[in-house]
Parts: C-alpha cells; structure tokens; sequence
C-alpha cells in the first residue's frame, strides 16, 4: 500500500481530514450540479498540482505522483470504486 501523505516534516498534515471533508462537500455539490465525473476530477487535479507546484519541490511532486501509480497498479483504486457511495449528510 502507498504511504499517508505527509507534511514537508514528514508528519500527517493536522488538517487533512478537514481539508478532505471540504473536498468531499464539494464533489457533491458538483455532483448535484450534473457535472460530468470527468470534469469534476480533472479539475480537482488540475488544482491539486497547481498547489503542488506551489508548495513542493518537483521531486516530491513525482513521488507524489509515482505513489498515485503504484496505487492504480496495485489495485487500490478498484477497491474504492467497488465501495458503495458515501451517503449525502445533511
């Protein structure tokens, strides 16, 4: 499995799961927007990289990158698709 990502310390970020929740939220109100799944993840790339770009190194972006791809690979991501859908909160 790939490792948790890391703060440039190499601890867990203390606002990751907030920052996930925000991500989350927003997902959903594209979702109920009827954007395409597609648009919805390219933009969210387009702007994860964009921070990347701002805040790390070029080698830490290719780890980065490098842990997405053994994620694929290693069958993590189909894990994820297969799990039902999270429910919507209120």
């Amino acid at each position: 499995m790939t490792s948790k990502p890391v703060d440039l310390d190499g601890t867990p970020p203390q606002d990751l799961g907030y920052a996930g929740s925000v991500v989350d939220k927003a997902i959903e109100y594209m979702t109920g927007q009827n954007i395409s799944s597609i648009a919805i993840a390219s933009a969210l790339l387009g702007g994860a990289m964009g921070m990347l770009a701002r805040s790390v190194a070029e080698d830490a972006i290719i780890g980065i990158l490098n842990n997405a791809i053994a994620s694929v690979r290693n069958g993590e991501l189909r894990v994820m698709a297969d799990a039902p859908p999270p429910r919507p909160s209120a």
